[in-house]
């Protein structure tokens, strides 16, 4: 395996209630490396002290957060061996704050922060999708991210792999055969 840590970073990225978090939570089962998605663990820290950094109060202010959760949870994974399998990624922070502010800050940031070449990405998968008390947009909503980060991990020089609509350990049988990690 490569030495340079970001070619050991797996983003598993896309449609909001796509089953990424369900993917990961197999992945650590089977002795994974993970790291959680950085919204949720914002969203629990700012319900807990009071803050506004809530996507559905001030998403500018969200996105920034989870710019800097990312940025640290890079950080962390680097001293982690193997594979370490990523809930969203800087990438995913980053559109977010572009989409919100109308500005552009996606390119510089994400080209000095890098993960593994190949990000998978769950697809809109309308069944799946429940709301719940951190996710509080709609389907339609989902699907509108899901199409901005489609679009924007290309453009950021990642292989885009759309993951299958197919039960938790055969995605997960499919992202590791993927990467030829079952030696791993």
């Amino acid at each position: 395996m490569d030495t340079d840590p970001a070619a050991r970073f797996v983003v598993i990225s896309g449609c909001s209630g796509g089953g990424k978090s369900t993917l990961i939570d197999e992945l650590a089962k089977r002795g994974h490396a993970v790291v959680e998605e950085p919204g949720r663990r914002i969203i629990a820290d700012e319900i807990v002290r009071g803050g506004a950094a809530l996507p559905w109060v001030d998403l500018a202010a969200f996105a920034q957060r989870a710019i800097e959760v990312a940025l640290q949870d890079r950080k962390h994974a680097a001293r982690r061996s193997g594979w370490v399998f990523f809930d969203r990624s800087l990438v995913d922070a980053v559109v977010a704050l572009d989409h919100v502010s109308g500005e552009r800050h996606a390119e510089p940031v994400c080209h000095a922060h890098r993960y593994h070449t190949r990000v998978f990405l769950t697809p809109p998968w309308p069944e799946l999708f429940d709301n719940d008390a951190d996710r509080r947009h709609d389907v339609g909503a989902a699907i509108e991210e899901y199409d901005r980060l489609r679009d924007a991990y290309p453009r950021l020089g990642y292989e885009v792999v759309l993951l299958p609509k197919i039960p938790v350990p055969a995605r997960a049988d499919f992202v590791l055969d993927f990467l030829g990690a079952h030696a791993n």
